[in-house]
């Protein structure tokens, strides 16, 4: 969906290029998402903070204590859906899913952005689909009251709404960035950051990389540095 990371060359990342201000209306909801996107990722990582702290709770009472549980686990697993499915469309606004980027370093700029909008209009398509599923699935639950198989027996419509309200908020990134890219360019849809990886590496004929110069002092030779 974004772009990738590799581990072996992320000490040798690049400073951030600053993305540009959205003008208008589309540039009033983009600011309106980041600060939702910034407020669930923060609650996303106290999601997963909770969880590890719940299941340490039972690993305690049953093994230490030897007492039975009921709640622990499900509680875990939900808090793991929420914080994953929920914080998906802030990871998209940072372009930071996983994705191979092979091609980056060989196919000309243009080329490259006519592909970057084609994988955003592809992964909107599945993640609406996601979506419509998910909410259906919820509908289900809800109106079947439908409850987990496990002695605690909580409602079932707890995880398909946070899958359908996680995958609806990813849904509606994809199309404000779809617009942002179609209005202002790739760099204001979230692609001014720079990449990460062999993608990087070989990305030498991009318009915003600059070659490296042999006689350039050794601090000034950085691969791909921009202009």
């Amino acid at each position: 969906m974004s772009h990738a990371f590799d581990a072996a060359s992320a000490a040798a990342e690049r400073p951030a290029a600053e993305v540009p201000r959205i003008p208008g209306p589309l540039g009033v909801i983009d600011r309106a998402t980041r600060r939702l996107n910034h407020a669930i990722l923060v609650c996303g990582g106290l999601a997963l903070v909770g969880a590890c702290l719940v299941l340490s709770y039972s690993v305690l009472i049953r093994y230490v204590l030897h007492e039975p549980t009921e709640w622990q686990d499900e509680t875990a697993v939900f808090l793991i859906v929420g914080a994953t499915f929920l914080s998906a469309a802030g990871v998209q606004a940072k372009r930071g899913h996983v994705a191979i980027e092979a091609l980056t370093g060989l196919l000309p700029a243009a080329a490259n952005r006519i592909r970057l909008l084609l994988v955003d209009l592809v992964s909107l398509a599945f993640v609406a689909f996601f979506a419509w599923k998910s909410w259906s699935l919820f509908h289900e639950a809800w109106v079947d009251g439908q409850i987990s198989q496990s002695t605690w027996g909580p409602p079932l419509f707890i995880p398909y709404l946070l899958m359908a309200a996680g995958m609806t908020l990813l849904g509606l990134q994809f199309v404000l960035q779809i617009a942002e890219a179609l209005l202002y360019g790739p760099a204001s849809a979230g692609r001014a950051q720079p990449k990460i990886g062999m993608g990087a590496d070989l990305n030498t004929n991009r318009d915003d990389v600059a070659p490296l110069d042999p006689h350039a002092p050794p601090s000034a030779r950085t691969p791909g540095a921009p202009r």
